[in-house]
Order: structure tokens, then C-alpha cells, then sequence
């Protein structure tokens, strides 16, 4: 049901300056791969095929790197290394990929309101290659989302408990708890103080979003620092219709972070060693 994930992909990354310099921070590998390979990797275990990707200036890496090198593979053809390139390769000839660019920096609602036009009027996926999820032993984070749709049909995002004392970081839902760890959301709140944040429950980098958003995106003004935000506009298709919020079964790495990403590549290494 859902064929799409868009992903936005014209940040900065200036936590992580100098390295993103002359390099997207969504290239920036765990052990042997790039963030956004393994936010794709995510969306294919959900059985999505269609990859839409909003980039910026100095965003090409990512484009040669969902392509084939003839170089490079004729370099390594019949060697050892070949076998290196399998993932990639079979990301290359499962899925198609479509970009376009994000020319100013306005925010995750901007990025995502950019990107219609890859998507098009049908309800898709969005992926946060920042944030690195690891689901539970039977699904991907992502695939658990697409299940829940088949049900809801509504938009919905992802959430986990946090400290009250880092709700500044994120978007803060309330609602009502409909089953166990799936809410009907009854607001939203973007970065809020601890003081003012509604509850523990945080919104992270993945979504499951109806087409109605882009025009309820284009009616939205701008929010906290002067950026359009997602969730803003969730909050009105809240109001006029229903968001659900989905507490995940998984983990999460916040890999636009310095120690999360140092967390991540420890906890992948751990994962990998277990495999070999």
C-alpha cells in the first residue's frame, strides 16, 4: 500500500563540521555503510520501492552512490572485493530513485512540502537518515508502520519515551492511548521547555503521511524559528481528521548527534560480530 518514501536530505550537518565540509552528513558511514543506505535498507523490509530524496548543494555524493561506478566494478570484478558490493547492487536493481533540491533551508514541513512532487496524491513514507532504527527481531521499524496503516489509514508518526529534560530537542505529542502503544493524538507541540511539553512522548525521524499534508503544509505559517514544521501541520490534520502516534518496538540512534553516532557504530559492530 505505501510505494513511496521520501527522504529529506538537505541538512547541513554542521554538528558534525569539518567532516560534512565536501560531504552530505546522510553519507557519513556506520561501520561499512552510509546512513541513508540503512534508512533504505528500512523502507525495501517494508516493501516500499520508490525512493524520492530531497537534496541541497553539494548533495551529488549521494546520487553517484545509489548508481552504478563501471569503474570501480570493473576494477573489482571476479576478486574478493566483489562481494562488497552486493548490498548496494541489489538496492540499485530493486528500487528507483527520484530527486529534487531543496533550495533554502525552511524547515522538515518545507522539505517534505518540496518533495510532492516526487510523490505525488498517495499516502508515503518518510525517513529521517539522522535517526538510525534498529526494529524489533520480526520487523523493521518502518514495516510496523505500514501494518498500522493498513488498519488506521491516517497519518501516523513514530514516538519513544525521552527524558522530560530533553523535550526541547523534539515534538511533543498528547493523546489518547487506543491499544497498547498506538495513540490518537490530540497535540502536538514543537520543541517545547519541559515546563510546557504535554507529556514524555517525542516524535522521531520516521513517518507514515497522507497527501492532504502537502496542502495543509502550504496553509501552515511558519513556525519556531521562522521554519514550516511538520508538526504544525500534523496538528491540523489532527484536528480535522486523525493522526495516530506509534510507540515502536526497536531502538533508536540519534546519529545527527557526535555520541549517537559514536553509540550507533558500537552497537553495529556488536550486531556484526554476532553475524560472523
Amino acid at each position: 500500500m505505501i510505494t513511496k518514501c521520501l527522504f529529506p536530505a538537505a541538512g547541513y550537518g554542521t554538528r558534525f563540521l569539518p567532516a560534512t565540509k565536501a560531504m552530505p552528513k546522510e553519507m557519513l558511514p556506520v561501520l561499512t555503510k552510509p546512513l541513508i543506505q540503512y534508512g533504505v535498507e528500512e523502507a525495501m523490509e517494508a516493501g516500499i520501492t520508490e525512493m524520492a530524496i530531497v537534496t541541497g548543494r553539494g548533495k551529488r555524493a549521494i546520487e553517484d552512490h545509489f548508481d552504478i561506478s563501471y569503474e570501480l566494478e570493473h576494477q573489482i570484478k571476479g576478486t574478493e572485493k566483489e562481494k562488497y558490493l552486493a548490498s548496494i547492487r541489489n538496492i540499485i536493481d530493486v528500487c528507483s530513485f527520484s530527486y529534487t533540491r531543496q533550495i533554502e533551508m525552511k524547515g522538515l514541513g518545507h522539505a517534505i512540502l518540496t518533495g510532492e512532487t516526487l510523490i505525488g496524491n498517495v499516502p508515503f513514507a518518510v525517513i529521517l537518515a539522522d535517526d538510525l532504527c534498529v526494529g524489533n527481531k520480526d520487523s523493521g521499524v518502518l514495516a510496523q508502520m505500514a501494518e498500522l496503516y493498513k488498519k488506521y489509514r491516517c497519518s501516523i508518526v513514530a514516538i519513544e519515551e525521552i527524558d522530560i529534560n530533553d523535550s526541547s530537542k523534539y515534538g511533543i505529542i498528547s493523546g489518547k492511548e487506543l491499544e497498547d502503544g498506538v495513540y490518537m493524538v490530540a497535540d502536538m507541540v514543537e520543541k517545547p521547555s519541559p515546563k510546557d511539553a504535554p507529556s514524555n512522548l517525542a516524535i522521531i525521524g520516521r513517518y507514515i503521511l497522507t497527501p492532504d499534508i502537502f496542502e495543509i503544509l502550504r496553509h501552515t505559517p511558519s513556525g519556531k524559528n521562522g521554519e514550516l514544521q511538520i508538526t504544525d501541520a500534523l496538528k491540523t490534520q489532527a484536528k480535522n481528521n486523525m493522526v495516530i502516534a506509534y510507540k515502536f518496538k526497536g531502538k533508536r540512534f540519534d546519529c545527527g548527534s557526535v555520541e549517537g553516532f559514536v553509540e550507533a557504530t558500537n552497537a553495529f559492530y556488536e550486531i556484526d560480530k554476532k553475524k560472523s
